[in-house]
């Protein structure tokens, strides 16, 4: 089990239209200029966006893979510890994130691809 960092960033970068920009101690992770993760390499956690029914959900049954950062709005982002995910998991996590941030008609075409 873990995700190391260069398999978080493969899963990111094979989703449609994927931006990273380094913010310094973190590297944001976008979609037509819209965030929907954030990268901290120095402790190998990740930021994804979720909803809010989902971070309480991910965080309450274990709580050593998931913590809160933050809500915002009708949304909730969950911290995610690599090493404590196996990449199917943290494939599924990072295809909602970007699902819920992607403009309808770039998500529209994605899901066609499927």
């Amino acid at each position: 089990m873990g995700v190391s960092v260069d398999e978080f960033l493969e899963i990111v970068e094979g989703l449609p239209e994927v931006k990273l920009s380094d913010g310094g101690e973190w590297t944001a992770i976008k979609v037509r200029g819209k965030g929907f993760g954030y990268l901290w390499e120095k402790t190998r956690t990740v930021g994804l966006k979720a909803t809010i029914a989902e971070q309480l959900a991910l965080v309450a049954e274990r709580p050593e893979v998931f913590e809160i950062q933050f809500t915002a709005g009708r949304f909730g982002w969950v911290v995610v510890y690599l090493d404590r995910i196996d990449r199917d998991e943290l494939e599924e996590l990072v295809d909602e994130a970007w699902c819920l941030t992607a403009p309808k008609q770039l998500l529209d075409a994605h899901e066609a691809q499927r």
